[in-house]
């Protein structure tokens, strides 16, 4: 890093940044180091939902609140405030179980709309600083630096401009870690390296030692699942994973770890390599879950919610202009088992059943509908499964219209027709909502199920377009 570096030489972060001013180390106002650079800047909002509940409610402010999809135990916590956080609930922490953790935690149901709408404001609060290059979930979004922009001292202070910028024109509760980096994998890693409301940035010269620091599952993409898998092959600790990525073959090691291209690119990502490929793959699979209020825990509100969580996923889908080949129903039946820890399918079931068949490449509602009313014609009817609470609904084997295999049927069985009436109906429920038009079976859904957000996705626009990046020099 540069002489100023020596001192912190993992990683630059704000507190690094206030104190070298201090010391005169480090110029006030923007710097004009050129060198070293980074290319990305991922901003991830935090306890997002918490934190604009307590906006909005200065009573709940310094308090423990967790966000709830409806005010029952037997649904999990969505969303905590850091006054939560700090007594042992996160997302996921069922609500039984929270208020054992906290007994004082106030429980707020959760409100989409009112997260939209400062979603919005965020995003224009933060192009007022730079243009923002897309939307990653509710409250992440991801900027490409240019030119002059991708000093680091100068992304350093571009992130302190935006934070003041959400503060001042959005809500001065809110907060956010920025992170900055080579590429949008990194950027990602280094906000989740100092919360709540961190700056840290991983240039090249550091990775090294930065990474290091880590745990396997502190990299996004490695789960329990995944790091399990990495044990087994040998992989323990990111310095084994580090020495990996050193040796001499160490793309196809890596690759051959993950068993797929995604170990490869694992590999260029965290050498700090900037992949163009890396916002190219589409989805291979969308989907929506929901756990089910008590009222509406039987066959005839469930199958409805089930048939809105498709409309939901095949709207997303055709925005991205995919086609599924396979569709997916998971139904956790309500009964006497137990469960422990935190899930979301409640504290108590007796089964969870979970079916799937293949499709000819599809888009349309009535392909999709009926197949799904396949799925649920063969779930269990008969005693203990009478009181569905859980459900999944997800549309996998996705395929984009680039690689669409059209059918000799394609031209002949109506299916254009279909489409079009599709695109017709998704144009009108993103601009009215998304119970404007919709099938007759899925007007119970709107009670049963009342429209959530997901972290993945921003209600209204399910997407952000990329904003263009021209003139910034």
């Amino acid at each position: 890093m540069t002489t100023s570096r020596n001192l912190i030489p993992h990683r630059l972060t704000l507190k690094d940044l206030a104190a070298d001013t201090h010391r005169g180390l480090v110029p006030p106002g923007p710097p004009k180091t050129l060198s070293p650079e980074v290319n990305w800047l991922f901003l991830d909002l935090n306890s997002y939902f918490a934190s604009v509940e307590q906006e909005v409610r200065p009573e709940l402010r310094n308090r423990p609140v967790a966000v709830v999809p409806s005010l029952v135990d037997t649904t999990c916590c969505i969303a905590a405030s850091y006054e939560a956080k700090y007594r042992g609930v996160k997302t996921g922490t069922m609500v039984k179980e929270a208020k054992e953790l906290c007994p004082e935690i106030i429980l707020v149901e959760g409100r989409h709309e009112l997260y939209t709408e400062y979603h919005d404001k965020i995003v224009k609060a933060v192009e007022t600083c730079i243009p923002v290059t897309a939307v990653r979930s509710i409250d992440e979004m991801v900027c490409q630096l240019i030119g002059r922009e991708r000093s680091l001292m100068t992304a350093m202070d571009l992130g302190q401009r935006i934070k003041k910028a959400i503060q001042e024109q959005v809500g001065s509760t809110l907060r956010c870690s920025i992170g900055l980096a080579p590429n949008q994998y990194l950027a990602k890693v280094a906000t989740d390296m100092e919360k709540p409301d961190g700056l840290v940035a991983l240039t090249k010269d550091v990775l090294k030692d930065a990474l290091a620091t880590l745990q396997l599952q502190d990299l996004p993409g490695v789960g329990a699942r995944m790091e399990k898998r990495l044990n087994d092959k040998g992989i323990r600790s990111m310095a084994d994973l580090m020495a990996v990525l050193d040796h001499d073959h160490g793309r196809e090691r890596t690759g051959e770890l993950w068993g797929s291209v995604w170990g490869q690119r694992m590999w260029h990502w965290l050498n700090g390599d900037d992949l163009i490929e890396e916002d190219n793959e589409h989805a291979k699979s969308m989907g929506h879950q929901h756990v089910l209020a008590p009222a509406f825990r039987n066959p005839e509100s469930s199958w409805a919610v089930a048939h809105k969580l498709l409309h939901k996923a095949a709207m997303r889908m055709r925005k991205d202009k995919l086609w599924a080949s396979r569709i997916g129903l998971s139904i956790g039946f309500q009964g006497k088992g137990k469960m422990k820890g935190s899930s979301p399918f409640g504290p108590n079931r007796s089964e969870t059943w979970s079916a799937e068949i293949r499709l000819l490449e599809c888009q349309d509602n009535a392909t999709l509908i009926g197949a799904l009313k396949r799925l649920w014609e063969e779930r269990p009817k008969g005693m203990g499964y009478q009181q569905p609470f859980f459900l999944s609904v997800v549309l996998g084997g996705l395929v984009p219209d680039a690689l669409h295999s059209l059918t000799l049927f394609d031209a002949q069985d109506g299916s254009e027709g279909r489409k079009r009436l599709a695109e017709t109906m998704d144009a009108l429920n993103n601009k009215y909502g998304l119970s404007t038009l919709a099938p007759a079976t899925m007007l119970a859904a709107f009670k049963a199920a009342p429209t959530r957000i997901s972290f993945r996705s921003v209600p209204e626009l399910f997407d952000h377009s990329v904003k263009g990046i021209s003139g910034r020099l």
